[in-house]
């Protein structure tokens, strides 16, 4: 165990924990759990600044976190891995891009953009995503076999 680890009072973990556990359940659930609910769960309930967050919530996902979510979509037939190829390829650009760029900018303005997308995200889902394709329970009961 290192320093700060030790150094950890019980609350903290615990904190981290259901934040951990939330953003799990949320990432299995509606596919969402590092900039959405990890980032601003580190800054409001740990008091991370906005890059430390940033930089634990992306440290996260480096690890096999997901693999049991990931493996019980793929068991219904709900994971394409040729576009997993593919967007990790570009996730791995964007994210050593982006993080250059967030550094270099000051943390106001780096917040001011999270911000701005989540707003932006949330418009278009609440008003301007009709698209409804939800799977059949056809297609979820021949994925079951």
């Amino acid at each position: 165990m290192n320093k700060k680890m030790k150094q950890m009072d019980l609350q903290a973990i615990f904190i981290l924990a259901i934040i951990g556990l939330i953003a799990g359940w949320l990432g299995g659930l509606v596919g969402i759990g590092g900039g959405l609910i990890i980032v601003p769960a580190l800054i409001y309930f740990m008091g991370f600044s906005q890059l430390k967050a940033q930089g634990t919530s992306l440290a996260l996902i480096m690890f096999p976190v997901g693999i049991l979510g990931v493996w019980q979509y793929h068991q219904k037939g709900f994971v394409d891995f040729s576009a997993v190829i593919i967007l990790a390829v570009g996730f791995i650009l964007g994210s050593f891009w982006g993080s250059k760029i967030s550094l270099s900018l000051p943390m106001d303005t780096v917040k001011k953009i999270f911000a701005g997308i989540m707003i932006l995200t949330a418009c278009k889902m609440l008003f301007w995503d009709k698209s409804g394709a939800s799977p059949t329970k056809d297609q979820l009961s021949t994925r079951n076999k």
